[in-house]
């Protein structure tokens, strides 16, 4: 099984989330706040979509479903992962929730793929950035809309043939 996961507050996780689904062959793609996330103990193929809220927190759904996601076996899972955030507003913590995620499953020895450039983006601290790229794709709705769709498309090429 394949499956995107994600949760959101505004619409603008579930809108790249669907992009994200109309590119990838495959996938399913399930909302958090309904389903929850034991569907990923059946999956060998994971997309996790995050957004970063508060002072740089996960969205409250997956907050809810945190601790669930540490009990998961992602051993021999692939995960790619994405996240949405504001750069001009909060640059001191952008994407922070992607990078929380990543440093969750990174401690899990999860294969994680579908790293993205830092270029043509400006904040000025991020958890998701290690070692000069970002841990997946990144998306600003707010700021940078007009960008999604081409960010959407790169990444799915990148990620299409591995995951």
């Amino acid at each position: 099984m394949k499956a995107i996961f994600y949760a959101t507050s505004t619409g603008n996780t579930e809108e790249v989330a669907s992009k994200i689904h109309e590119k990838l062959d495959g996938f399913e793609l399930i909302d958090i706040s309904s389903d929850g996330v034991d569907k990923m103990n059946d999956c060998e193929s994971i997309i996790l979509g995050v957004s970063t809220w508060g002072e740089g927190e996960l969205q409250d759904d997956w907050e809810d479903c945190f601790e669930d996601i540490q009990e998961i076996d992602f051993k021999d899972k692939k995960v790619a992962l994405f996240g949405l955030g504001d750069q001009e507003s909060y640059g001191h913590e952008f994407v922070d929730a992607l990078g929380i995620m990543y440093e969750t499953l990174a401690e899990k020895n999860v294969q994680i793929i579908g790293e993205t450039s830092t270029d043509g983006y400006e904040y000025e601290y991020s958890k998701a950035e290690v070692n000069g790229k970002f841990v997946g794709l990144v998306i600003d709705e707010d700021n940078q809309d007009d960008l999604t769709d081409e960010r959407v498309e790169n990444w799915c090429e990148k990620i299409k043939d591995l995951i």
